[in-house]
């Protein structure tokens, strides 16, 4: 569980209470102004996707919440001993190695090596593959930047709406008041909406997404090594250049390339 994601969404919520006042809360409440700002909002999103892609960025809000049990520290781990047994046994031997890989992306590239594909082709079909997933990760995240966008600006037709019917009574100066709170409220809830709720959920997904590409691609060179027949001491300091110098001196491989193995 990402605790960052869950203590940034419910400490945000508090500062919002806290400044607001308990006693305060219920002139913060409208129904109406709800409906145009958060509805609006959703709905222009809609109209502006097609089903799947509005459904797979709402369902991707959970993704924020999940922590990823690949590190790039292990992926190098994992990367060197599978170039010790290919130096010891023959590339063919990475085969019965993959059957113990859940990572699918890996497995595939492993795969793809055991068969003698190009090098070339080997990249470029994971390098494909890369594009793909990436492709996805951006629609989601471009689904909440494009519900943030449209947070604030139905805010701001709510507020109109509100201001128009609020101009059309002028003459109970008593309720002039009251009606302009409650049109200021729509363009609240869409600041809220968008800095709240899409711009963080937004940026945890780029995140996640830089994180993953960049284990993918220590994967594909790593996997393009020790296709190369690289001796697995000089692939580990290669791959070590993606890590923070902290990490890398977590990464060992036990024994170089004459120790480590399946």
């Amino acid at each position: 569980m990402d605790i960052a994601s869950i203590v940034g969404l419910v400490v945000c919520v508090g500062l919002m209470v806290f400044g607001i006042g308990f006693g305060s809360l219920g002139s913060f409440i409208d129904v109406a102004s709800v409906i145009i700002t958060f509805g609006g909002a959703f709905m222009a999103t809609l109209a502006s996707k097609s089903m799947d892609q509005y459904v797979a960025g709402l369902k991707s809000f959970s993704v924020i919440f999940k922590t990823s049990s690949v590190k790039a520290a292990d992926v190098i781990k994992q990367i060197i001993d599978l170039s010790n047994v290919a130096r010891k046994e023959g590339l063919l031997s990475l085969e019965e190695a993959a059957g113990n890989i859940d990572d699918a992306f890996l497995k595939k590239g492993i795969m793809l090596v055991v068969d003698g594909t190009d090098p070339e082709l080997v990249r470029a079909i994971m390098e494909t593959e890369m594009d793909a997933i990436e492709g996805r990760h951006k629609s989601n995240s471009g689904f909440w930047e494009d519900l943030g966008a449209m947070g604030p600006a139905w805010g701001m037709i709510g507020t109109l709406i509100g201001l128009v019917n609020m101009l059309k009574n002028l003459s109970d100066s008593a309720a002039i008041g009251p009606a302009m709170a409650v049109a200021l409220l729509t363009t609240f809830y869409g600041s809220v909406l968008s800095n709240w709720i899409c711009t963080p959920v937004s940026k945890k997904l780029q995140s996640k997404n830089g994180d993953e590409m960049a284990i993918k691609g220590i994967q594909v060179e790593g996997l393009l090594s020790i296709q190369a027949g690289e001796n697995p001491r000089v692939i580990e300091e290669k791959l070590k250049s993606y890590l923070s110098p902290k990490d890398a001196a977590g990464v060992s491989s036990e024994g170089g390339d004459e120790g480590g193995g399946g």
